[in-house]
């Protein structure tokens, strides 16, 4: 139960799905209400097929092409760290993902899908947490569930975004952002941590 947890808490730090919110909200601005779920279900089907792949495919993929999963791990750790840096101290994501939807990229698949919800660091999470020669199949289905309950709870706040908006408004937001980035500092430095020390023991 505790590493559904964990897993769960790592999938809903790197999603963020409040993050998401003031995206979804302007993409879906000049659209109708039936639109808007049409957008919401859309985004969370293609952001799960592409989490899939890598939660499956990932790690066989890396190591056709010769990197060791803890290399992938302390690299993806550190990028993780970066990410949660500028969810810190610089613009929240809400902020700089609105700015891709001004720039005219109005879709489902982008930004909302990627890098919105299936974003560098849940990818990389559904390699890492997945890892073959750690988890049994068990704990890879565990895995899966907690990202696939994450991924709920992402389309349950899209489908009521306006109302929940309206409610914390971009300083709510914003809010919940930074400290998701706090929580993804501190995994990325586990990461790291693991990363290297799998490799000396490899």
């Amino acid at each position: 139960m505790n590493d559904w947890i964990s897993s769960f808490v790592f999938f809903f730090a790197v999603i963020d799905p409040v993050g998401t919110l003031p995206v979804f909200i302007a993409v879906t601005s000049r659209h109708s209400e039936w639109q808007r779920r049409r957008i919401a279900f859309t985004a969370v089907i293609v952001a799960a097929g592409i989490l899939l792949f890598f939660l499956f495919a990932g790690q066989y993929l890396l190591e056709a092409i010769g990197v060791p999963l803890s290399a992938f791990q302390v690299a993806g750790g550190i990028v993780l760290f970066l990410f949660a840096l500028t969810m810190i101290f610089g613009e929240g994501k809400p902020e700089q993902e609105i700015e891709i939807v001004r720039s005219g990229h109005e879709t489902a698949i982008f930004p909302l899908a990627i890098p919105s919800i299936a974003s560098p660091g849940a990818m990389m999470a559904a390699v890492v947490l997945t890892d073959n020669h750690r988890f049994d199949s068990i704990h890879q289905i565990n895995t899966a569930s907690a990202m696939f309950a994450v991924l709920a709870i992402v389309l349950a706040l899209l489908l009521t975004a306006n109302w929940i908006y309206r409610w914390i408004g971009d300083a709510g937001a914003s809010i919940v952002s930074r400290v998701m980035g706090l929580i993804l500092a501190s995994v990325a430095t586990t990461n790291v941590l693991l990363g290297i020390q799998q490799f000396f023991l490899m």
